[in-house]
């Protein structure tokens, strides 16, 4: 069993950063794929970046260049730097893990809740402009 827990969430202005850490606990699979969705009120949970157990990241299409996904083994933490936030990243972040390296479909655009077994109770980001 693998526990998640989401730290760092808050408020910011436009432009701002924040970073999000995510602490994992529990037996890790040695290949994994690690990742950070988000959803915001009355939409529908949207992937926004995966990191597989070699290093290798995906983002998407509205966070790229902006985000960063990082991880640290020795510690057994997963980031999201956020930078030049937006209002329309405000959302309830959550990271996740699937028990298998990041294959295509576990990757931005295409991945999906229902393919990441591990959840975190999730961080409240919120842009203002």
């Amino acid at each position: 069993q693998v526990q998640l827990a989401e730290s760092g969430g808050g408020s910011v202005q436009a432009g701002g950063s924040l970073r999000l850490s995510c602490a994992a606990s529990g037996y890790i699979a040695i290949r994994y794929c690690m990742g950070w969705f988000r959803q915001a009120p009355g939409k529908e949970r949207e992937g926004v970046a995966t990191i597989d157990s070699d290093g290798s990241t995906s983002y998407g299409d509205s966070v790229k260049g902006r985000f960063t996904i990082s991880q640290d083994n020795a510690k057994n933490t997963l980031y999201l730097q956020m930078n030049s936030l937006k209002p329309e990243d405000t959302a309830m972040y959550y990271c996740a893990a699937a028990s298998s390296y990041c294959r295509r479909y576990l990757r931005p655009p295409a991945m999906r809740e229902g393919d990441f077994r591990y959840w975190g109770q999730g961080t409240q980001v919120t842009v203002s402009s």
